[in-house]
């Protein structure tokens, strides 16, 4: 059985009372245990909009949504979804381990510190477990988020535009981190991002979707081996492939 499974999916909104707009059309999609799959399209294309389907945040249309057999929600009110979101939404008035403690208050559990610490270390923040996310730098504020998203021990991962607000140093060096601590986890995992470069250097698939109504216009796999280091940016292959699904999100 997939970890998700995606069966003909689509999503209107309603614009007004006689008209709608169709963002999603006839999406199917599997994921494997344990996969790390991309999002790629045009803006406006629905790939946030899937992964909030997943999420459980809205709801289909048409079609279902599968995670390991059963409904996203269920996913959700047993808190085995993690999410992280290009905004960190970090309360600015707890520290670190405060907004890592937050998901076990959220879920009625006993707080986890020994998890907390060693999720810390995990994504490179220790010794500022008690500073507030004012501060710490963007990409701090981004590996907090990312811990606190897996304290739970998520079932899957969401993962929408996570370093698309930082700069592009700092996002080179966040993915090389995400694929580090994504290695260490093995958590299926869905990304959605506008970088081409960072969907191929951590997914094991890209897709690739058209523009509205979002559709699958193509499934990449992608053939780097793991752990993939900065030449694996720097490879033919790697700029081969980048240009090819560059071509394609401008179709």
């Amino acid at each position: 059985m997939a970890a998700i499974e995606i069966t003909q999916v689509s999503k209107s909104y309603a614009l007004n009372r006689r008209e709608s707009v169709l963002a999603l059309d006839g999406i199917g999609l599997s994921v494997s245990d344990g996969e790390f799959v991309a999002l790629i399209g045009p803006s406006g294309c629905g790939k946030s909009t899937l992964l909030h389907l997943v999420a459980a945040l809205e709801t289909v249309s048409a079609g279902s949504i599968l995670i390991d057999g059963e409904p996203p929600s269920a996913l959700r009110d047993r808190h085995k979804l993690g999410i992280a979101f290009q905004e960190h939404a970090l309360l600015p008035w707890l520290s670190v381990q405060g907004n890592l403690a937050l998901p076990y208050k959220i879920a009625g559990l006993a707080i986890d510190h020994a998890r907390i610490e060693s999720l810390i270390t995990l994504v490179g923040l220790e010794g500022f477990e008690s500073a507030r996310p004012s501060q710490l730098s963007g990409g701090m504020r981004q590996r907090a988020a990312i811990a606190r998203s897996l304290c739970l021990s998520p079932s899957l991962l969401l993962l929408d535009e996570p370093f698309g607000a930082l700069d592009a140093v700092t996002r080179r060096r966040l993915n090389i981190e995400m694929q580090r601590i994504w290695l260490e986890r093995r958590v299926t995992t869905l990304l959605v991002t506008h970088s081409v470069d960072e969907a191929l250097f951590l997914a094991d698939r890209v897709v690739v979707m058209s523009g509205r109504p979002g559709r699958i216009a193509e499934i990449i796999r992608v053939p780097f081996a793991r752990p993939r280091g900065t030449e694996v940016l720097r490879s033919e292959d790697f700029h081969r492939m980048t240009d090819h699904l560059t071509g394609l999100l401008e179709h």
